[in-house]
């Protein structure tokens, strides 16, 4: 196993989504890879936690990396987040990383959750899971 290529897999998927001009205009630009200080848009994506196992066979080390990316907002509905949400899932469906460590072997939707929170906020957590060897 290695947890080596994170680091680098996250910068790949923040990246691909900051880059996606669909969902930059959706959101107004608000893509996070960590959350700013103060008051946050009334609409923002964030990259979130992420749960990692090993997948290494005999000609290397690899892992299963599962991930979230989460839609917030504070306007009234889902269909804003929901949007959001679209553009996120069609921007990283099949999307042809590049890794500046290991390669992306692929990259799979798993599944989503909407809820409301409270403060009339409401979010949609979409995990992803993404296999990656480490071929330094």
């Amino acid at each position: 196993m290695s947890y080596a290529i994170s680091s680098a897999l996250q910068a790949a998927i923040y990246a691909r989504l900051v880059g996606d001009a669909t969902l930059s205009a959706l959101v107004d630009g608000k893509i996070f890879d960590a959350l700013p200080t103060g008051v946050l848009p009334p609409l923002y994506v964030a990259l979130g936690p992420e749960k990692v196992r090993s997948s290494g066979d005999g000609t290397g080390s690899g892992a299963w990396h599962e991930f979230q990316v989460s839609v917030v907002t504070t306007v009234a509905g889902f269909q804003a987040a929901k949007e959001a949400a679209g553009a996120i899932s069609d921007a990283l469906h099949l999307a042809p990383l590049t890794l500046s460590r290991g390669v992306l072997v692929g990259l799979w939707f798993q599944k989503a959750r909407a809820n409301r929170e409270p403060g009339g906020l409401r979010r949609i957590d979409l995990t992803f899971r993404a296999r990656v060897d480490d071929r330094v």
